[in-house]
């Protein structure tokens, strides 16, 4: 394992930002905020919202993300009239990331288990694919670049762990690399037959730059706490630990109260801290 140990931040809402302030400052820990997604918050005045987060955070100097947009569309969407509505919800999340200086934000991968199983039985899907999801978010690539945010585009239903790197490198842009989510992969080795969540970490290399940390069954997103699933964690953060850049990593849970065990079980297990 690195030395110094890898050091585990965590997704916080609003509320639990500030329940979790004095955990979040003693080691300048990483968040990604989650609390900017819906679009009745997107629509609506988040300013005052965004104000809340900076005293929130006065005094804290870790690294600032973003969850982003997702409610209700996918960013390969066709129809014109859907693809205006994520290109819109994007820019709203740039808007917030410019606002709290974010530098990084989660958007959520295209593919899914039909096309795992598909894209290449239809001559040109999977290059069709890929345009779609340009056209969607070239313009937020361009914003991002000149924000200074990269997008890291989360595995979902995905099988392919390769599949989403390709999209990423596809930009040609140091604004977009992708993200893991371990109860995720973990719900695709078991439920769909996807590699184990370990391969996903292999499979991105140093294109992995945010993982979401999250145990499970394998048999639902359970964002149980590491320690209460079957993800081989040891696995995990042996091939964590070989990357040249390490990746933000973000304790995701269900109860945000259960997040200071977890990062010291990590600490106990001498996987992080």
């Amino acid at each position: 394992m690195p030395t110094p140990p890898l050091v585990v931040g965590a997704a916080f809402d609003l509320a639990s930002l500030v329940a979790h302030r004095e955990w979040l400052l003693e080691r300048q820990r990483d968040i990604e905020l989650q609390h900017f997604i819906s679009p009745a918050v997107l629509c609506g005045d988040w300013r005052p919202e965004a104000a809340r987060v900076r005293e929130a955070l006065a005094g804290w100097t870790g690294r600032l993300g973003l969850h982003g947009p997702f409610v209700g569309f996918a960013l390969d969407a066709a129809d014109p009239d859907v693809g205006a509505v994520v290109r819109r919800r994007l820019d709203q999340a740039l808007d917030v990331a410019a606002e709290l200086a974010a530098s990084q934000l989660v958007v959520h991968s295209p593919f899914r288990t039909w096309d795992h199983h598909n894209l290449d039985a239809i001559d040109g899907a999977r290059a069709t694919l890929v345009s779609r999801v340009h056209a969607n978010l070239e313009a937020a690539v361009g914003r991002a670049e000149t924000l200074g945010v990269e997008i890291v585009i989360e595995n979902i239903e995905d099988m392919d762990p390769t599949a989403r790197v390709d999209l990423a490198r596809s930009f040609g842009s140091p604004a977009v690399r992708v993200s893991l989510d371990t109860g995720h992969a973990n719900y695709a080795h078991h439920a769909t037959g996807a590699p184990p969540v370990d391969f996903h970490v292999r499979a991105a290399g140093d294109w992995l730059a945010h993982v979401h940390l999250q145990d499970s069954d394998g048999y639902a997103d359970r964002h149980w706490p590491p320690g209460e699933g079957n993800i081989p964690w040891h696995a995990v953060f042996g091939a964590l630990a070989v990357l040249d850049r390490p990746p933000r990593l973000i304790l995701e849970l269900k109860d945000h109260e259960q997040v200071r065990g977890a990062a010291a079980w990590l600490e106990s297990q001498r996987l992080a801290s």
